[in-house]
């Protein structure tokens, strides 16, 4: 009985630990969503290139999630997390270099490293929190975790817009008129906040990896299935359920991405808050009484309501997913989604702001639904087919650069058609894996 109550105390220690996972790389992603902003003032940059900043992050998927894959069959889930949280804690601090030299390329090299490490998390700990449990509730164990990610997504805009965002994100008239070497100077000070944030995660993440560490070899650890049955990524691509929930995760994660990155932009035009400066003077006079909020770390806040939203979104999703059928779910989540940015789209005012910052809301459980339903039944291929479908979270490098060129050419109203187009996609996937997408049963 003695040994019970132990391995229940290490699986529980384990799965507070693998939720602390969830909460970090939240937190850590959804910085850049106030760091793009401060980047683009700062180096006068046009969308296009301010979102070469996801381009950078996300690009990491695409080049490391199949090597993470294979390392995961080889060590086993605790030293690929250990190994993850090293190469993120590395990412982390190259954001002091990045700002003491004031260069934009440097901030995209600090990026693509922290991700790199954030890519093998993601391929280790989607599979372990959804096989800690019964098969039945895996999609519902997922999504509470997502939860915790998206607490950590929830006050990531609050620290970093008041981080970041503190003295607003437009250089000078004066400034930019200097010499260059005056504009060097301002953006290496300038610079110097934007390292804060990240210096604290690298903390975080070196208590995690020793307590990782030091539970490698704890009982009841699921093992990371080794088989020469297991089959190749090519053959695992034409089972069409894990084919295109891959594309799905591509486009989701491409099109919350392209909506978060562009949010501070979005708020901050004249449809927007400029057309209810009143209502945003109150909210700021109700944020920080007897102080004067800049617009912009009031942009910054607000996008904390949209990443909240799927936190919410993900406590509820989790009991209704026990319930419903998944598909189902993930289709009406989407075709919510699709909805809410044609009217934000087409409005003006609070509803444009309403309605674009409710969409988190709908993204709540889309994520770890398409993971669990494209994973469903592929037993010891689990791992290659989790490497495969983090891969294809390079969406968040793609999609982002689509919607910033459509929003340079036609407005950032417009631009929403990109992510409407990927939730009409996504509604499809939801539809189809009730039926003729079914789960493999060998």
């Amino acid at each position: 009985m003695s040994e019970n109550t132990n391995r229940a105390g290490v699986s529980a220690t384990l799965v507070g630990c693998v939720v602390a996972l969830f909460f970090a790389w939240g937190f850590s992603t959804v910085l850049i969503d106030t760091l793009l902003p401060k980047l683009k003032g700062l180096f006068q940059l046009d969308y296009t290139e301010a979102m070469l900043t996801q381009f950078a992050f996300f690009m990491a998927y695409f080049v490391f999630s199949l090597p993470a894959g294979y390392l995961l069959s080889r060590v086993g889930y605790m030293r690929a997390i250990v190994i993850g949280l090293g190469i993120m804690i590395t990412g982390c601090l190259l954001f002091a270099p990045a700002a003491s030299q004031g260069v934009y390329w440097t901030f995209l090299g600090a990026l693509f490293v922290m991700a790199a490490g954030i890519t093998i998390l993601q391929v280790a700990a989607n599979p372990l929190i959804a096989l800690l449990g019964t098969p039945e509730t895996s999609s519902s164990r997922l999504v509470l975790a997502q939860a915790l990610n998206s607490f950590g997504t929830f006050i990531g805009p609050f620290v970093g817009a008041s981080l970041i965002l503190q003295n607003g994100i437009a250089v000078p008239d004066n400034i930019l008129k200097a010499a260059p070497d005056v504009l060097m100077a301002y953006r290496v000070h300038e610079a110097h906040v934007t390292q804060v944030p990240f210096l604290g995660i690298a903390m975080l993440m070196m208590v995690l990896a020793v307590i990782f560490f030091l539970l490698r070899h704890a009982p009841g650890i699921p093992a990371s299935e080794q088989s020469k049955h297991t089959k190749s990524s090519l053959e695992l691509l034409r089972q069409n359920r894990l084919l295109f929930g891959t594309l799905c995760i591509f486009v989701y994660v491409g099109v919350e991405v392209s909506i978060g990155g562009l949010m501070v932009s979005y708020l901050l035009q004249s449809k927007a808050l400029g057309a209810t400066l009143a209502v945003g003077g109150a909210l700021a006079h109700l944020l920080t009484p007897g102080a004067n909020m800049l617009p912009a770390v009031l942009a910054g806040w607000l996008v904390s309501f949209y990443w909240g939203g799927a936190m919410v979104g993900r406590f509820i999703g989790s009991a209704v997913l026990r319930v419903r059928r998944a598909g189902s779910v993930l289709a009406v989540c989407a075709t919510g989604a699709l909805i809410l940015a044609g009217l934000s789209a087409a409005s003006m005012g609070m509803v444009s702001i309403i309605t674009i910052i409710a969409i988190g809301l709908c993204n709540s459980i889309m994520f770890p639904t398409i993971f669990t339903l494209a994973i469903d039944g592929l037993k010891e291929n689990t791992p290659k087919a989790s490497g495969l479908l983090c891969m294809a979270i390079v969406g968040g490098a793609v999609v982002p650069v689509i919607t910033g060129a459509v929003a340079d050419a036609a407005g950032l109203s417009v631009a929403l058609v990109v992510p409407m187009l990927g939730y009409a996609a996504i509604a499809i996937y939801g539809l189809l894996t009730n039926g003729r997408f079914a789960a493999p049963t060998t």
